[in-house]
Formats: C-alpha cells, sequence, structure tokens
C-alpha cells in the first residue's frame, strides 16, 4: 500500500539578502528537525521524521517544499514557526519559514504557487512607479502557467510509494 504525505509549501523569510543565497536543503532539514525536536520532544522527532524529506528548495525565491507522512504533519506544522534560523557553511543566517499551503501532492502546492505568484506579481504592479516596471511585471504575469504535459502524466511525482 502506498505511503499517504502530506506536502507543506514554505517561503524562507529573512532581512538578511544572503540568506537566500546560502540555503541548501541540508541546512534546512536539519533546522525543521531541530525546531520539532524543541517544540513536541523525542516522540514528535520521531513521528515526523519518518520519510519526512525537503522535495524541492529554490533558493532564488526562498521556496521551501516538505515531505512528511500524513499523520504528523500538523506536527510539522505547529513546529515551522519556531525555526529562528538556517545554518550553512558555518554561518548562521535570522530566518523564519512562512507555511503557505498543505496539499496532499506536489502537483496541489504547484498549482497553489502559481496562484500566490500571481496574486504577489498583481501586488508589484499596483505599485509600480515607473512604465518600464510595469512592461517588466506584466511580462512576468504572463508567464506564470503550469505547462500540460500529456507524455509525463503516467509517471508524476506525486504520489510515492512504500518506504
Amino acid at each position: 500500500a502506498a505511503l499517504s504525505c502530506r506536502y507543506v509549501l514554505c517561503e524562507v523569510v529573512s532581512e538578511d539578502p544572503r540568506c537566500r543565497q546560502c540555503i541548501e536543503d541540508r541546512a534546512v532539514g536539519l533546522a525543521v528537525r531541530d525546531a520539532v525536536g524543541r517544540v513536541h520532544g523525542d516522540y514528535g522527532l520521531a513521528c515526523c521524521s519518518i520519510s519526512f524529506t525537503v522535495k524541492y528548495l529554490n533558493a532564488y525565491t526562498g521556496t521551501v517544499l516538505l515531505r512528511c507522512r500524513k499523520d504528523s504533519y500538523r506536527l510539522l506544522c505547529s513546529a515551522l514557526p519556531f525555526v529562528r534560523q538556517l545554518e550553512s557553511r558555518n554561518q548562521r543566517y535570522p530566518c523564519s519559514l512562512n507555511t503557505l499551503h498543505v496539499g496532499g501532492t506536489i502537483r496541489t502546492c504547484q498549482k497553489f504557487l502559481i496562484q500566490y505568484n500571481r496574486r504577489q506579481l498583481l501586488m508589484l504592479l499596483q505599485n509600480c512607479t515607473n512604465e518600464e516596471e510595469r512592461r517588466c511585471i506584466q511580462k512576468s504575469l504572463l508567464s506564470c502557467s503550469l505547462i500540460e504535459e500529456q507524455s509525463q502524466s503516467g509517471d508524476e511525482e506525486d504520489d510515492d510509494g512504500p518506504e
């Protein structure tokens, strides 16, 4: 039987611009595990560690996709606000993780992220100061779409097999 998972979509929020450039999936995973351990103790850490992984990390946008078992995603989500820093290459960067969406598949998280980015771009569009900025943001808005590929429909990474 397939293991039921939840995917938690987060964004890294930091005042330090170097933070996003230096984050690695290993550092995010360690910071999340540390927060779960501090908030929920050994039991919570053990529950969340089963099939926990950082599935996707985009350092440029600060987007992180975490996977955990369905029965422990509430433990994970409740500990995410307690992530206060990421450590990479012996440097500590103060930051926080903002939960954007919890979904049952990677695809639903992708769809949410597209809509979220579109809303963010629309907010930027309203705050434009000149025509050049306006054109750049309108171009970005038009490029926000999920490309459908019929050839890949059978081998998507939405549902993971037994682990």
